[in-house]
């Protein structure tokens, strides 16, 4: 069975909506088991600034699926929840990124494990500590690459609370 850490992220609609529908997608495959879920947060944009606020989470999940099947079913998931992708970093339904996959390393045109800017962002480090505070990458632990990004970065990560739907 594969470990597997995914990132969320949504800025568009009913942002929890959103959410909810990937985790029930992903669920509902028979080769993936949802293990964990980290807090939700509210981040400012990253990058294209110049949108809404993002609800980010992540998750754990056990799966037997390999590296590019679950890709695939990302992407299906994505476009079930009507994801269009018009600018780099722009307003998104949902997002759904392979964080870690067991230990490998992959970096290749269609994919890269762990994911490439995840030592940068902080609305990633953030819910992956919720899951998991010893993942390491390129042996510095999550914990280590959250410590060195500045302090506003790390305060633009909000714990989103407030919210009168159930809990994802």
């Amino acid at each position: 069975m594969n470990r597997v850490y995914l990132g969320l992220g949504t800025n568009m609609g009913d942002r929890l909506e959103y959410l909810q529908g990937a985790c029930e997608i992903l669920n509902k495959n028979e080769y993936i088991n949802i293990t964990k879920k980290s807090k939700i947060y509210e981040t400012k944009a990253w990058g294209y600034t110049d949108q809404a606020d993002f609800l980010n989470m992540c998750i754990e999940i056990e799966t037997k699926v390999d590296t590019y099947e679950l890709l695939e079913v990302c992407q299906e998931v994505e476009k079930k929840l009507n994801r269009e992708r018009i600018i780099r970093w722009g307003p998104r339904t949902i997002d759904v990124d392979i964080l870690f996959f067991n230990d490998i390393i992959l970096d290749d045109e269609n994919l890269s494990i762990p994911h490439p800017r995840i030592s940068e962002r902080a609305f990633v480090l953030i819910p992956l500590m919720d899951l998991n505070s010893k993942l390491k990458i390129k042996n510095a632990t999550i914990d280590n690459y959250l410590n060195s990004l500045t302090c506003e970065e790390r305060e633009q990560v909000k714990e989103f609370v407030g919210h009168e739907k159930e809990p994802i």
